[in-house]
């Protein structure tokens, strides 16, 4: 007889619906499976709390063994899904192991992996990536004896563990390739912040870097060198260059894929059968009133846990064939010593910036405007100001770019009621 559910990816996405599926009364047998030997945990911590001995993999799980049984959850770790054979009516998926799994429902939730980069001397020991509660202990390790860290990334990962490490007191060299930080998340005028502060806490970056090759002795790294020449002394390397959505397993079914499992906004798959939710799914933008403006994004694959909650919600009420679309405000968090990034709403396609508050002080925010139209903020160690932009951008309020400077009002009081809805006929 075939289970009712198979959710391929024990990460957050997948907990969650397995998670909503019982909230929404599903009886039906569910089988969460997943590649690492852990039960599933809390993935943000393991460049932040993980690094500083402040947490453990069993410390990030997101729930007991005593929740998957009383909610008749079967957790299956250490096995990877290799093939999968399905219809209309159901299929089944094969570990590597050999071992199979029947299903009637479908669900992937197959998150990412590093994007990795063939440097030579990639091999080398002390190179490192991190995604996994393992990467982090091996990374733990390295990072406890090492004395010079360089971290190849300019990105919020990256840049996360190059301030743990220096707060520790390791020498630690940031290369990024382009011209700025986190170019692609935030705006000039956060990127010039985050340079100038991970510079005055003693972080060396350098920009438009340029890797050549990694560096060893008795096949450990000792350097990174660069195409000028230069060579960087390292004895840790982390190669933090973003990731790539896992799709092995939708191409193998004939998904559509495009960056991500594509999916609709009800989180489901081109085959009109599985869904998709998480890190691994491309999705039409679920802002509220993103078409209100036009030349904003219309899809995206976000990489974030609010993203992976809230669509993992709705991929579960579609797959009962309850109506269901993802529609929310994205937000994401970036810690960096003691800065706290916020970011509210999506920047993209933004015409105007208007920066409240001074970035010497290390407190102000910056917020996007499209047409006229608040759409995003970056907040650093400004919590009201986030929590009031994400009431906004869901609630449609209008807050002019003139009034958005104030400082002697919070950001809630300045906003202007969202417009009515003109009426046509009586």
């Amino acid at each position: 007889m075939r289970i009712g559910t198979l959710i391929i990816g024990a990460c957050q996405a997948g907990v969650q619906l397995a998670s909503s599926l019982r909230e929404l009364g599903d009886t039906e047998p569910i089988v969460l499976v997943g590649e690492e030997p852990h039960a599933p945990y809390q993935r943000p911590p393991l460049s932040k709390a993980f690094l500083k001995g402040e947490a453990t993999a069993d410390s990030l799980t997101f729930r007991t063994h005593e929740f998957y049984a009383e909610h008749s959850i079967e957790l299956v770790t250490r096995e990877r899904i290799v093939t999968i054979e399905r219809d209309a009516s159901g299929g089944v998926a094969t570990a590597e192991s050999g071992r199979r799994f029947e299903f009637a429902r479908l669900a992937l939730t197959t998150g990412a992996i590093p994007r990795q980069i063939p440097f030579d001397g990639s091999e080398l020991e002390g190179v490192s990536y991190l995604r996994t509660a393992t990467d982090a202990a091996l990374l733990e390790q390295r990072l406890a004896s090492a004395t010079d860290l360089v971290v190849v990334g300019g990105g919020f990962i990256g840049l996360e563990v190059a301030a743990g490490a220096r707060a520790a007191g390791k020498t630690v060299t940031v290369l990024e390739a382009a011209p700025r930080l986190v170019g692609r998340a935030v705006s000039e005028a956060t990127s010039a912040f985050y340079l100038a502060a991970h510079r005055r806490r003693g972080t060396r970056v350098v920009l438009n870097a340029q890797v050549s090759r990694f560096l060893g002795q008795h096949d450990r790294v000792t350097g990174v060198e660069l195409a000028s020449g230069d060579v960087i002394k390292a004895d840790v390397v982390l190669i933090g260059v973003g990731v790539i959505a896992r799709t092995e397993l939708a191409e193998q079914l004939d998904l559509t894929v495009d960056n991500g499992i594509v999916v609709d906004a009800s989180a489901l798959c081109s085959d009109g059968l599985t869904v998709a939710a998480g890190d691994c799914a491309n999705t039409p933008n679920p802002t509220p009133n993103s078409s209100s403006t036009p030349g904003g994004i219309a899809r995206l694959r976000l990489e974030s846990v609010q993203n992976a909650v809230e669509q993992a919600k709705v991929a579960a009420a579609t797959l009962l064939g309850l109506p269901a679309e993802y529609s929310t405000v994205p937000w994401f968090w970036s810690d960096q010593a003691d800065l706290k990034l916020q970011i509210a709403g999506l920047s993209g396609g933004h015409d105007q910036i208007v920066l409240r508050g001074d970035p010497e002080t290390e407190k102000f925010s910056v917020l996007y405007y499209r047409a006229g139209q608040l759409i995003a903020a970056d907040c650093v160690n400004r919590p009201l100001d986030f929590i009031a932009v994400r009431a906004m951008l869901h609630s449609g309020q209008h807050l002019p770019a003139d009034r958005a400077v104030d400082l002697s009002l919070p950001l809630k009081k300045l906003a202007l009621p969202a417009p009515l809805p003109v009426l046509i006929g009586k």
